[in-house]
This record gives structure tokens, C-alpha cells and sequence, in this order.
């Protein structure tokens, strides 16, 4: 997305306020194992952030901040966050660094990790100190200052998380990133954007027809969506700064658009020579090559994270299935046996898993399954339909859509299936969502 001159001057500066370890030596601050399926949560205290000058205006500022931060840091689902009623210290009467904490006081109230801030005001220019200690062990973890315009303290929050799951996981996370998805709330089918956690929802398309099937490119610049706004489906590419809309100039039908990672090509499904086959296009919609051709329908392309493979839907064996396909070779696999109607897969970014949408006995739910196809797990039952998952950019949670309340709305859970919480309850029904790589800012 094209960085304007407002957001250049307000970029944030950011120092460290300790030497960061390489990764390769510091094994033991991987404390959240992640491909552990019975993962524990950490718990974390996150008392509120200091005023470091005593002026009226930093105190309300920090408390959102602390708010802010303890909000992000729990959607992750990786930390229980302690209730501030139970801490033996407040910062306000003390200092925020390791020399002023008694960390007796925070493991005697079951505190395995500590987040201390301070927040500094100068007109409209904040500094912003953040610390995360291991309490155990008496360690500072990692420690950032942040210096920026206070309309900037959101993004030097989500920044500052992302750290602190870095330093834990090995993973940035996915705090700057964002959720495309449809709602018909005005009575049509539009495409809404909104922030990772569903906060600062948007409307991105005005047509009054039906939009659906968004998909980010690698750059979060573009989404991809099919709209009958002509009156046939058709495939639109839509470019976030500044809203300018083309449409693909192929015959007949498009839909299930997927952007090719690191590439401005896409994979796309046209009935070009009748029979619904996938295509390789280039973002102008040049085709480059013929990806499928059976006699089945080949719907619903997915990209492996490397762009080398595509996981699609075939009906080539009788019944819809997933197939995986190697670009070079050409060489195609089938990766599900289980059930009669298996479709939606969506690559996981670690290229590891294949989440899709399974039919069985009238009830539609997710599955992931390594890429082989060995062992699929079933991550939602007994709870409506649920379908169309998508994978934050970290891999850690899966956003879908389900309903289970009655109308479709979307959730989330993470990659086990834990967790399941809805995210976004606009007017109308919620689907098709798609979780967009993560963004500079």
C-alpha cells in the first residue's frame, strides 16, 4: 500500500533498551512451543503502565494502552492474563525496570511472565518504555522504547506484541494484519475489511449484486473478488489505496481467485473451453499457462507458502476432493479419502497443514491435514456448519465462518481447534472470509 507523507513523518522511532540475542542462542526464551496441540497457557500479569512525569494527560493514555495491549496479547491465545486485583505491586509507587521489581511478588500470585510500561507526554509527541520479564528466572526478556505522535500508540502496542511473540514463539504474529470477508447486511452481498481481531470494520464494496470469494495478494496492496455486478461472475481486482477496480476480460464464468505468493499472478478458475478449469494469470489477466484439465470440475485453488504447489477441489474421481498439484512437474496427488464432499482447503503459511471443509452426514465442518493427507483432525463439531477457514499470517489461529448461533458469522479458534469465540456481529450474515499476510505498519 502506498505510504503517504502524513504516515512517513509519523513513522515510529524505536530503540531497544537491551542487546537483543541472536536467535540461534537463545533457546531458552522459546517458551511457547507451538507445535504442542495441548499447549498451556502462560500466565501474565500486565499491571497499568507508569506515568514517568506525573502529567495529568499520561495516566488515561496508559491506561488505554495497558488495555490495548492486554486485549492483543490474550486474542493470541497463548497467555492468561492475570486479574489486576490479585497484584502486590503497582508501578506508579515503583519503577518499571528489573532493579525496582521484587519478583517474589508476582510468582507468589502465580505470574510466570511481566509486561511493565511507561509512557512519557511532550504536546503531542509520546515515549513509550515496555518491558517483558521472566519472573522465574529474573530476566529481562526484551525491552523497546517507542517515540512517535500519540496517534501512533496503537501501532507502537501491536509492534511491541509483535516482539514480545517473536521472542517467545519465533513467530512475529499477526497484529498488523487484517480480515476480508461478506456480509449481506445492506440486503446485497458486499465485501467488508476489518483489523485482525475484527475491531474498525469497513465497507469495500458499494455494487448492490453479489460479491464474495476475497483474496489478499502477498503485499496486502490488492484483494481479488468475484462480484456479478455485470451481470456474471466475474473476477475483480481491487487496489486498497485509492479503490481503483479493474475487472478481468475473459468469457464466461471466474470465480476463486488465489494470489500466487510473492508473485502478482493468480490462480483462477474459468470456463474458458466450457468445462470449469483452473488457469494461471498474471495480475492484468494474461494467461500464463493451464494449471488443470480433467473432466471434472477443478474449483478453488490454494497456494503452498513457496507458490511451488496448488491445492484445489476436483470432482475428476466422482465426488468434490482435494488435490494437490506440483507446478514444475505437473504431477497431481489426492489428499482426501475421508467423506464424500471435502472442499475449501486453505495452505497454512508454514506449509505443514491444509485446513478445508468436510460434509458429513449434512453437516459441514473443518478438518486440517498435513500435507500428505495423513491423519485429518476434525477441529469443530456438533455446532452448525462451519466452513471456509483461513490461517492468520503466523499460522497460529484459523478464522472461519459457522452457524452456530443461528445466522453465519465469523470465529476464530487456533490451529488445535481451542478457543473457538466469534469475532464480528454485524446486520445479516458473515462469510467468505480471508486473513490478509501482515502488513509494514
Amino acid at each position: 500500500m502506498k505510504i503517504h507523507s502524513r504516515t512517513l513523518i509519523s513513522l515510529l522511532v524505536v530503540t531497544s533498551l537491551f542487546v537483543a540475542i541472536p536467535r540461534s542462542a537463545r533457546g531458552q526464551f522459546d517458551y511457547i512451543d507451538i507445535s504442542n496441540p495441548f499447549l498451556r497457557k502462560v500466565p501474565m500479569a500486565i499491571p497499568v503502565f507508569k506515568s514517568l512525569s506525573g502529567s495529568g494527560g499520561e495516566r488515561p493514555l496508559a491506561l488505554k494502552m495497558t488495555r490495548g495491549i492486554t486485549h492483543y496479547l490474550e486474542f493470541t491465545s497463548y497467555f492468561t492474563i492475570l486479574d489486576s486485583g490479585s497484584y502486590l505491586f503497582d508501578p506508579e509507587r515503583s519503577g518499571i525496570t528489573a532493579i525496582d521489581i521484587n519478583f517474589g511478588n508476582w510468582t507468589v500470585i502465580g505470574a510466570e511472565m511481566l509486561i511493565t510500561g511507561g509512557v512519557k507526554l511532550s504536546g503531542q509527541i509520546m515515549e513509550l518504555e515496555l518491558r517483558l520479564f521472566d519472573t522465574f528466572k529474573q530476566k529481562l526478556i526484551i525491552g523497546k522504547r517507542y517515540r512517535g505522535p500519540v496517534e501512533d500508540q496503537d501501532r507502537m502496542i501491536r509492534r511491541f506484541c509483535g516482539e514480545v511473540i517473536l521472542s517467545l514463539t519465533g513467530k512475529r504474529g499477526f497484529f498488523n494484519s487484517r480480515l476480508a470477508f461478506v456480509s449481506n447486511g445492506t440486503g446485497h452481498k458486499e465485501i467488508y475489511v476489518c483489523r485482525f481481531d475484527g475491531k474498525e470494520v469497513h465497507r469495500l464494496t458499494y455494487y448492490k449484486s453479489i460479491s464474495m470469494l476475497p483474496d489478499w495478494s502477498s503485499d496486502s496492496r490488492h484483494l481479488a473478488y468475484v462480484s456479478y455486478r455485470n451481470g456474471r461472475p466475474q473476477i475483480f481486482i481491487h487496489r486498497l489505496a485509492g479503490g481503483h477496480v479493474r475487472s478481468l476480460t475473459k468469457p464466461g464464468l471466474q470465480i476463486t481467485p488465489a494470489w500466487r505468493p510473492g508473485r502478482a499472478e493468480l490462480a483462477a478458475t474459468l470456463s474458458l473451453g466450457g468445462d470449469q478449469e483452473i488457469y494461471l494469470l498474471t495480475a492484468a489477466g494474461k494467461t500464463i499457462k493451464r494449471l488443470t484439465n480433467s473432466r471434472g470440475i477443478d474449483v478453488d485453488p490454494t497456494w503452498s507458502p513457496d507458490g511451488k504447489k496448488v491445492a484445489f477441489v476436483s470432482k475428476r474421481s466422482g465426488n468434490p476432493q482435494i488435490y494437490i498439484k506440483d507446478i514444475a512437474t505437473g504431477r497431481v496427488t489426492r489428499l482426501t479419502y475421508h467423506g464424500r464432499y471435502n472442499t475449501q482447503p486453505s495452505w497454512s503459511p508454514n506449509g505443514d497443514l491444509i485446513a478445508y471443509s468436510s460434509m458429513e452426514q449434512g453437516q459441514i465442518n473443518i478438518y486440517v491435514s498435513d500435507i500428505e493427507g495423513n491423519n485429518p483432525v476434525r477441529l469443530t463439531s456438533d455446532q452448525g456448519d462451519n466452513e471456509a477457514p483461513t490461517w492468520s499470517p503466523d499460522g497460529s489461529l484459523i478464522a472461519f465462518s459457522s452457524t452456530r448461533t443461528g445466522k453465519s458469522r465469523i470465529f476464530v479458534m487456533t490451529r488445535y481447534g481451542t478457543d473457538q469465540r466469534q469475532l464480528i456481529a454485524l446486520d445479516g450474515e458473515q462469510s467468505d472470509p480471508s486473513w490478509s499476510p501482515n502488513t509494514m505498519q
